[in-house]
Formats: structure tokens, sequence, C-alpha cells
């Protein structure tokens, strides 16, 4: 059975400025118990920053979290699918792009984030792509 990626989405979409320091996006993504934040800039959305993010680009190059932005270790440009895809088409572009997290469009605007977690509930309840 296939469903459309609205079904499976959180539309409640959670943002930072790119102005942030990385500890608090760090404190935000464990306030809100989720692993990427989209990044807005004067009202846009301009990038993401994950978990991975902050351990690879961050911990791992031992950057100051206490002083360094979000806009340094952003990934840009935001890669999306349209609403109306089937979840086989987010997991492979996740897939092939190396990503977690998917902003989700509807007539070229973001609506919702779509992550692994997210296909991983979805294949279990519903099965097959």
């Amino acid at each position: 059975m296939k469903r459309p990626l609205a079904v499976m989405m959180n539309r409640n979409m959670r943002t930072i400025q790119t102005g942030a320091t990385l500890l608090e996006a760090a404190r935000l993504m464990r306030e809100l118990h989720v692993g990427a934040l989209l990044v807005e800039e004067n009202g846009h959305l301009v990038g993401v920053i994950s978990e991975t993010d902050l351990v690879r680009k961050a911990m791992a190059e031992v950057r100051d979290i206490q002083q360094e932005t979000v806009r340094t270790i952003m990934s840009s440009p935001i890669i999306t699918i349209d609403i109306d895809r089937p979840a086989g088409d987010a997991s492979d572009l996740m897939s092939e792009k190396g990503i977690r997290h998917l902003a989700v469009t509807d007539s070229g605007k973001i609506v919702g984030v779509i992550s692994v977690r997210d296909l991983l509930r979805y294949y279990k309840n519903w099965g097959a792509f």
C-alpha cells in the first residue's frame, strides 16, 4: 500500500535562527526531542542543522559550541521532496544524499519534515513501499 508523505510527515516544523549558537541548537534539539532543526534567516528557511552536523562538523572539529553559530555548520540548500511522492522515493533520496531528514514541499513551499524514524514507523505498520 502506498501512502503519501502527508500521512507520515511532521507538520510541526522546528526552527532555529542562523545566528543561534551551536550549543543553543543542541539544547533545543534535546528539549524538543528532535534530531534536526530547520534553519531560518530573515523569515526564510535556508538550511538544516542535525545531530550529525553537530557531531561531525562541530564536536569532531573541536569548535567552540558556545560561540560558533548554526550558520557555520548547517547543511544548505535544504533537500526537499514533494508531498505527493511515495515513501520509497523519500527513502531512496535520503539514502542517495546520506541524510536522515527531508523537508516536504507542497507547491514549492516547505510544509513539513520527514525523518528516517518516520519511514521506519511507516514500514513497520504498512509493510511495502
